[in-house]
Formats: structure tokens, sequence, C-alpha cells
């Protein structure tokens, strides 16, 4: 799993009948700490994730294994809206802080 953050979406009006209905998203990769990794991922979004969310993404086969992706063309999934990340005792992010 990467942490990201969402930055956008991604709408396509002709696409493959397999997808319909999925959101697309733009999601910054970024560090425990919320850092930019400068990277990028085009992500359907498994949980209604909005910008600004900090989320968990899977890649690969790991994106096809969630109800709304199975037996779908998808490579990049958010699967997790992330609440907190903490780390040797301290916590590094809180979505209630935002």
């Amino acid at each position: 799993m990467r942490l990201g953050k969402v930055i956008g979406s991604i709408v396509s009006t002709v696409k493959d009948p397999k997808i319909l209905g999925n959101t697309i998203r733009m999601v910054e990769l970024i560090d425990i700490h919320g850092q930019s990794l400068n990277d990028y991922e085009v992500a359907v979004d498994t949980v209604g994730a909005n910008n600004d969310d900090i989320v968990l993404l899977v890649k690969s086969s790991s994106a096809r294994m969630t109800r709304l992706t199975e037996d779908k063309p998808i490579d990049d999934a958010i699967v997790a809206i992330v609440d907190i990340i903490n780390m040797d005792g301290k916590e590094l992010y809180n979505k209630k802080n935002k």
C-alpha cells in the first residue's frame, strides 16, 4: 500500500464499459509526513474520497480485489481514507486537525 493525497478528479465520457460508473481520482503520492514524493497516480475511488483527503492506494492485482473493481481493467485503487497516522508514539497526522 501507498499513501497519497487526492488532488482532483478525471472525467472521461468515452471509456471501457467495465469502468462505467467508477469515480476516477488524481492522487499525489506522499510520505508519512505528508510531503510530496513528486509522483502521481490515477486511481479508481472505492471509498468516496474527497479532494485533500489522505488515502491508501493499492496497485496491480490488489486494485482489482474490491467489490467495485473486481474483474475490471483497473491498476490503481483508493481503498481507504486515512484518519490518523501514528509512528513511534507520535501522531503524525490526524484528519480532525486538517
